[in-house]
């Protein structure tokens, strides 16, 4: 508790805030007295036909109330908890911190005071989250209330039924009491159910104060307060049930109730509602301890300090897929991954046997290809690098364009030499049989074109680029 909320309660106005928090803790234990008066008095003692049925009525009635109320209290009673020195800031830093001039300054001074500390939540900048009322550092999962005027560690919210701040430290007792409180409820209106139908029964409780029209005597008060517990009771588990089975769900899931309506934003990630997440299991453990002797029981048997929590991220051991930017363009795809302007775009095997240029070109063979050329005779590996050349004249298998727009494709037409494609075959690589592979590099063919006679039913390509046959 701050001291600023000390200071607010020695004043009239504040003491006066300060009882009428305590309002509805009134109420609800107000109302489970009532219950207990009417259950025990009305239901069971001036209305026990079966001694036998009562007095096991009673023992299961006294261990619902008791687990409920040790639940309450527990849930009341616990305190937010505080956090440690460690995470200040000390004045003449915040002083720093509230005097500079830009956010980006402002960062910088909360991440080097928070590097040794265990904090992996960040703001929507990117900065390390800081209270500007309590000046500290936020653990990961802490919120400031400002009912309660501090920072709550796993802050999920602030109930003013049990006028105190669902945290860390109380989390388990809450969930088993909104359990305890359904199961009351419920035991309650199934017990008396018998009763509330027997009360709207023309002359049953006639002999009980009531007459065959229903008209209440003097001593039939005590009919209306089980018909009452038993509305009551109803009332109560209908509003229990959903909000037992959101936080069962919570459980679960790893997550509090500010978490569900924003996420918490981490620093390797960003935004994520299942960064906690650890499984259903493992995230029930978190919550009620592992020793599953005492999870029925309001006992703090909870994992942690509340202040770090592991992440999704530490029990998968992957970093999540985080997409960066450098200034000398390093991404994230590979360069040769599906661009139609890469030189390097395909491997197809190349016969070096003698070409026979009677036959039509491939249909659908790509200006940028890689291909190998096979031995026309199968030659010892040793042999096969002797007899290599050192140099191959490509020039039959040009096909050139034109000046025209046109293209031609000739195995005989004389390319001068100085235009000619020559590759080194001494530092070309081989494929898994042993053959060469030649790389047909995009580059302008346009000097060599301007020399070159095309007969009339030369083709060209739609993109205008030089293949090879």
């Amino acid at each position: 508790m701050g001291n600023d909320d000390l200071r607010r309660r020695k004043t009239p106005c504040g003491f006066c805030m300060a009882v009428f928090k305590w309002i509805p803790v009134v109420f609800i234990t107000a109302v489970i007295a009532w219950s207990y008066y009417a259950y025990v008095v009305e239901l069971c003692i001036r209305n026990a036909e079966n001694l036998v049925g009562m007095i096991f009525m009673l023992f299961f009635y006294h261990i619902a109330l008791i687990l409920f109320m040790w639940s309450y209290w527990r849930t009341i009673m616990t305190s937010v908890g505080r956090v440690p020195d460690q995470w200040r800031i000390p004045d003449e830093e915040v002083t720093r911190l509230f005097r500079a001039d830009n956010p980006e300054t402002q960062k910088r001074i909360l991440n080097s005071f928070a590097r040794s500390l265990p904090v992996t939540n960040r703001t929507m900048n990117g900065s390390v989250r800081f209270c500007e009322k309590c000046k500290i550092i936020k653990p990961d999962r802490a919120h400031h209330c400002s009912v309660c005027n501090s920072c709550v560690l796993k802050m999920d919210h602030h109930c003013p039924w049990v006028n105190n701040c669902v945290n860390f430290y109380n989390y388990k007792f809450f969930v088993l009491f909104l359990g305890y409180a359904l199961v009351y409820c419920l035991y309650v209106a199934f017990t008396t159910l018998h009763d509330f139908v027997q009360f709207w029964k023309v002359g049953a409780y006639e002999n009980n104060g009531y007459s065959e029209q229903g008209q209440l005597n003097g001593s039939g008060v005590g009919r209306f307060h089980i018909l009452f517990l038993f509305f009551i009771s109803i009332m109560f588990a209908i509003s229990l049930v959903s909000l037992f089975g959101y936080h069962i769900y919570l459980v679960l899931v790893n997550r509090t109730t500010l978490e569900s309506f924003r996420a918490p934003v981490f620093r390797v990630g960003g935004p994520d509602k299942n960064g906690f997440n650890l499984g259903r299991y493992a995230n029930f453990c978190e919550v009620f301890g592992d020793d599953w002797q005492y999870w029925p029981l309001p006992i703090f048997t909870s994992r942690g300090d509340g202040f770090s929590y592991p992440t999704s991220t530490d029990q998968s051991g992957e970093a999540p897929t985080v997409q960066r930017y450098a200034a000398m363009g390093d991404t994230t795809t590979n360069r040769l991954d599906g661009n139609p302007t890469d030189k390097l775009i395909d491997a197809i095997p190349l016969d070096t046997t003698p070409n026979n240029h009677d036959q039509p070109p491939p249909q659908h063979q790509h200006p940028h290809q890689v291909r190998s050329q096979n031995q026309a005779q199968p030659q010892p590996q040793q042999a096969r690098h002797q007899a290599r050349p050192n140099s191959l004249n490509l020039q039959p298998a040009l096909e050139l364009p034109l000046a025209n727009g046109q293209s031609s494709n000739c195995s005989t037409a004389a390319v001068p030499s100085s235009q000619m494609v020559v590759v080194n075959l001494g530092t070309l690589p081989e494929d898994a049989n042993g053959s060469a592979v030649i790389i047909d590099m995009v580059g302008d063919h346009s000097g060599a074109a301007a020399g070159v006679a095309a007969p009339k039913d030369a083709c060209r390509q739609p993109n205008g680029d030089v293949p090879l046959n």
